[in-house]
């Protein structure tokens, strides 16, 4: 039973890391039609700019990470994805697809193709052990940050005027238009939103996994089977779909390591033959 319980928490810290990352994706598809199909290198992106800040600075420096690429995500939505709205959705899927491998390019030839090392800042090294669950002090870290970064991104959605702007523009763009607001600032806005979440997925990540250009296919895999499983646009369906989805693996791991890559495509493939639109999907009358 300690084991269990020990291999639950683990699933529910990369459950949270899963969500993270599922949530930026939900975003930007929600409000801007588009499946952004190098969001997994957005993730490895912030990873790498991570551990750029933390050899040169110290961990405080990995702050500016998710900023930093926030700013080439908006970047890249004004030159690239802003020509794509409206478009057939293959279009958007090919787009993105290419852009992710040159995004994965460019990290290969400025930090090369072996892993870096990210060690946890010194404060977190050691162990904790709650009841029966034993666990690193970097893991419940990963814990309290997540939850605060979700909590907080929650309350922007809901309760200040941008993030209003946001989820009426998921449901109907032209009437915001129609109010005067700026909506291709407000679309560069948000996908800048959706890559900042990744990278900051992709900070707290990094201690866990070997920082390597692998991350970007590692990472975006899980986001869709998330955001499939979850719900197109469903941020509480993100949120319940990857902890679900981080528990499965982890208790696969221990009982079944064969298995653990298939496990979560043998949910997503489960939930969707009862619930074709996801856990918490509704018909978008946008894409319809």
């Amino acid at each position: 039973m300690d084991i269990l319980l020990s291999q639950v928490a683990n699933g529910l810290v990369l459950g949270f890391i899963y969500v993270l990352i599922a949530v930026g994706l939900s975003i930007t598809f929600g409000m801007l039609g588009i499946v952004n199909f190098a969001h997994g290198a957005f993730f490895a992106l912030g990873a790498y700019f991570s551990y750029e800040l933390v050899r040169l600075f110290g961990w405080p420096a990995a702050i500016l990470a998710p900023f930093l690429v926030a700013g080439v995500g908006m970047v890249v939505e004004v030159f690239l994805i802003r020509k794509l709205y409206g478009k057939e959705p293959l279009l958007g899927l090919v787009v993105t697809f290419a852009l992710g491998l040159l995004i994965e390019a460019v990290i290969r030839h400025f930090w090369g193709t072996d892993g870096k090392p990210l060690t946890p800042p010194q404060f977190l090294n050691g162990f904790v052990e709650i009841g029966p669950i034993f666990m690193t002090n970097y893991r419940v870290a990963v814990l309290v940050a997540t939850v605060a970064v979700l909590v907080a991104l929650w309350a922007f959605l809901n309760f200040t005027p941008y993030g209003r702007i946001i989820r009426a523009g998921s449901r109907d763009p032209e009437m915001v238009d129609m109010l005067g607001i700026n909506l291709p600032r407000v679309f560069t806005g948000v996908f800048g939103l959706g890559c900042a979440i990744a990278a900051i997925a992709g900070i707290l990540a990094g201690p866990l996994w070997t920082v390597s250009p692998s991350m970007a296919a590692n990472a975006i895999m899980p986001a869709f089977v998330i955001v499939a499983i979850g719900g197109l646009g469903s941020f509480a369906g993100a949120l319940i779909a990857g902890l679900t989805v981080g528990i499965v693996t982890a208790m696969t791991i221990q009982f079944w390591p064969e298995a653990s890559t298939a496990a979560m495509y043998v949910l997503m493939l489960v939930v969707l033959l009862l619930r074709p639109r996801g856990l918490l999907g509704s018909q978008w009358e946008r894409f319809e």
